[in-house]
């Protein structure tokens, strides 16, 4: 249908991994014959709304409207826009539009339903997703253990595609390694560790720190590099300052283009308490980056202790510790370097558009 109607639904437009997920997929979208609308809630930074558009995406920011109503906007949006597909990709509008689409007369002609899982773990509007869950036509998961999870339970037909990330971009990026830590002022001998999240409860930042302090301590001259922004970002730099280690753990707020510190990191670190498939670690390997992290989510699915990272259990800050330490380590450092560059096989969003252009297309028919 070269005059096929695609609306993807977002709660946000943030750095978070869900909302680069798409903007990426859909630069590489044929836009020429399928049309993109990205409806959001709220875009809390221009950066990804100016590569949307640039991309010829359509974009419809929610922002400027009071909160109790956004969600009768964000329907009278999608109905205007009518559709031939709809991918929502966050539970609370999800659970507002599946039964509108279903079960009323709001639409001429009812559009696909398709709902993007990013994450295991939705602690808020989890009951009535799923209880909701059922009416759509495709969930797609983003990894195998999304799929596994109760995030996908109850739904009528479950795809899993693992997105990926623009890896020759993160090559090129890893080639420019010395220029992009000039530009944060990391020293020369510094061996630097990255973490690029959302400063939220679910990212415990505070892991993070605790483990960090007792790194460079141990290690004086380590960096830590935090890039993010979120409702502790102010906290966690306090708590950082109180240490009087805001001069070995810099946390820089949001970064645009996070990927290239990434590549230019010795080793990217996450402590998360649960995750989907975070990005950063796709991004991470494919630059050649080893990773430390917690053992959550679907990041087992990509890294292997010993291989090309080092996995932790969550809450532990003493194993963390012990897990960057051994990646500093010059001969491990090596070897998990070339495990993580021969992983990248695999996760380019090269393929990612196109898939879903032929789900979309299916469903549509």
């Amino acid at each position: 249908m070269s005059d096929l109607r695609v609306c993807e639904v977002v709660k946000t437009l943030d750095v978070g991994g869900a909302e680069v997920l798409l903007v990426e997929r859909l630069i590489r979208a044929r836009t020429d014959v399928l049309h993109y609308t990205v409806v959001c809630m709220r875009a809390s930074t221009g950066e990804l709304v100016e590569r949307l558009r640039a991309a010829g995406v359509t974009v419809v920011d929610l922002s400027a409207c009071p909160r109790p109503l956004v969600y009768a906007r964000l329907a009278a949006t999608v109905r205007r826009l009518a559709p031939h597909v709809l991918n929502v990709h966050s539970p609370a509008p999800a659970v507002v539009l599946r039964p509108l689409v279903r079960f009323t007369g709001w639409l001429s002609g009812r559009p696909a339903l398709v709902r993007t899982v990013h994450n295991e773990h939705w602690r808020r509007f989890g009951r009535l997703d799923r209880l909701t869950r059922g009416l759509d036509d495709c969930t797609v998961a983003v990894s195998p253990l999304v799929a596994r999870s109760k995030a996908t339970a109850g739904c009528r037909r479950v795809l899993t595609r693992v997105h990926g990330v623009d890896v020759a971009e993160q090559r090129r990026w890893s080639a420019r390694a010395a220029e992009v830590r000039r530009e944060f002022g990391v020293p020369g001998d510094a061996f630097l560790f990255a973490c690029v999240a959302n400063f939220r409860p679910q990212k415990n930042h505070r892991l993070l720190v605790e483990a960090a302090t007792e790194v460079v301590r141990r290690r004086p001259g380590t960096l830590f590099l935090l890039a993010g922004d979120g409702p502790l970002r102010h906290e966690i730099t306090r708590e950082v300052a109180a240490l009087g280690l805001d001069g070995s753990i810099q946390v820089l707020g949001q970064v645009p283009r996070a990927g290239r510190l990434v590549a230019a990191a010795d080793v990217l670190v996450l402590s998360s308490d649960h995750e989907g498939l975070p990005v950063v670690v796709m991004e991470a390997l494919a630059a050649g980056v080893p990773v430390v992290s917690t053992r959550v989510g679907g990041v087992p699915d990509l890294v292997v202790s010993g291989h090309n990272g080092i996995l932790t259990e969550p809450g532990s800050a003493p194993g963390l510790t012990g897990a960057m330490l051994q990646a500093m380590e010059p001969r491990t450092h090596r070897d998990l370097r070339a495990g993580a560059l021969a992983s990248a096989e695999g996760l380019d969003m090269a393929g990612t558009a196109e898939w879903f252009e032929q789900l979309y297309e299916e469903l549509a028919r």
